[in-house]
């Protein structure tokens, strides 16, 4: 039997058409694929703006630069994420805290974020940014984040990694109502994918601008940009220091036409998910817990194990499940327990309800081509492991 992944991509051969057709063609980067994809995602999430880069962690980092992050500022985020999150604050100078994480949502705790920002502000160190994460495509609760931010004076990035298809108070992920910028990830095992890939969504045309500039080495061809006047039609112009993350129009055609399927691959999850939820009903374990607010677009499949009633250790059952072809995983690592965090002096124990999670959490296949008889493989893997 052939391992069962967490996650895979599902490309059909409209997408290989797709892409062939662009191999075909005069652009294989900086031609149309890229504004039209763009485009896409703008009338998809009602947003403004969107600028396509060739990922999700350049996305990050050009909205922190973009909302003027650097030497001597602070960016929180939550511990509960993959590294990119906090990564991006520290490529632009700036120092990184964590918030704890609410115990059933397992995003960012507002509870706890008011409670840090109120010692923030008798200690003089608010942040300059907040970066919330919808984990496994849930929102977290941006209402409440925004209000928080109108109070402390901080700026929102909403990394929507995991979450472009879902909804949050009824209306799509990405509109940036209750945030500056919003970041989605286009990589294999998202929603959607590009092969590598990520965008940054706006309603603020500078941002935009900005974001534009410096995922192209800083260069402008627009004379009303230029410190002085053209010397020619082949004149362009360093304003800033950018760098290369653009997107090639290979990936954006691709993701172009990933995208007349997302809503069909966020319910296919949803239906996999419901499924999981009435077959694992009776194990001693925590199936995830989805907001009433929230339409997940539900890009993990978390449990946490009941490990006193199982009587295992989360690494014994982890293992078998690897042993029986399940590609679970575990996402994630709390940020700060790995050793590059550890060296600027964070310690394992920082935040008590991301050490709980990391205890008992494991994420199941789920993917829209996961088949029945494949999720019924997992679940008896799973009774398997638990009952041994």
């Amino acid at each position: 039997m052939s391992v069962i992944p967490y996650s895979r991509q599902d490309i059909n051969q409209a997408d290989i058409d797709a892409v062939v057709s662009v191999l075909r063609s005069d652009f294989l980067t900086q031609g149309p694929a890229v504004p039209a994809f763009e485009k896409s995602i703008v009338d998809y999430c009602g947003a403004e703006h969107a600028v396509a880069v060739n990922s999700a962690t350049s996305a990050l980092h050009i909205a922190c630069l973009a909302l003027g992050v650097g030497n001597g500022d602070i960016v929180w985020t939550t511990p509960i994420t993959f590294v990119a999150s906090a990564n991006c604050a520290l490529y632009c100078g700036a120092t990184v805290d964590f918030v704890d994480i609410d115990p059933r949502t397992y995003n960012i705790s507002v509870e706890s974020l008011a409670e840090k920002l109120a010692v923030a502000e008798k200690i003089g160190k608010l942040p300059k940014v907040l970066i919330p994460v919808h984990l496994c495509g849930q929102p977290c609760d941006m209402e409440s984040i925004y209000t928080l931010s109108q109070k402390y004076g901080f700026k929102i990035i909403e990394d929507a990694s995991h979450a472009i298809g879902g909804k949050y108070k009824g209306e799509v992920i990405g509109n940036c109502r209750y945030s500056d910028i919003t970041v989605f990830s286009f990589h294999p095992v998202k929603i959607i994918t590009t092969g590598e890939g990520g965008m940054a969504m706006t309603n603020n045309a500078q941002l935009a601008k900005c974001m534009q500039l410096l995922r192209t080495h800083g260069i402008t061809r627009d004379e009303n940009e230029m410190t002085h006047t053209s010397d020619g039609p082949w004149y362009y112009q360093q304003i800033a220091l950018g760098y290369n993350y653009r997107m090639t129009d290979i990936q954006a055609v691709l993701g172009l036409n990933q995208m007349q399927r997302l809503d069909e691959f966020v319910t296919k999850r949803h239906v996999i998910a419901d499924r999981y939820n009435r077959l694992l009903a009776d194990v001693p374990l925590i199936i995830p817990w989805q907001h009433e607010d929230s339409y997940s677009a539900l890009h993990l499949y978390v449990i946490r194990l009941n490990l006193a009633e199982i009587g295992k250790t989360h690494r014994q059952i982890f293992e078998v499940l690897r042993a029986l072809d399940i590609g679970v995983n575990l996402h994630y690592i709390p940020v700060y327990h790995h050793p590059y965090y550890q060296s600027l002096g964070f310690k394992t124990d920082y935040c008590l309800e991301a050490e709980q999670y990391y205890a008992e959490a494991i994420s199941l296949p789920i993917y829209p081509g996961l088949t029945e008889a494949q999720q019924d493989l997992v679940v008896r893997a799973l009774y398997e492991a638990i009952r041994l």
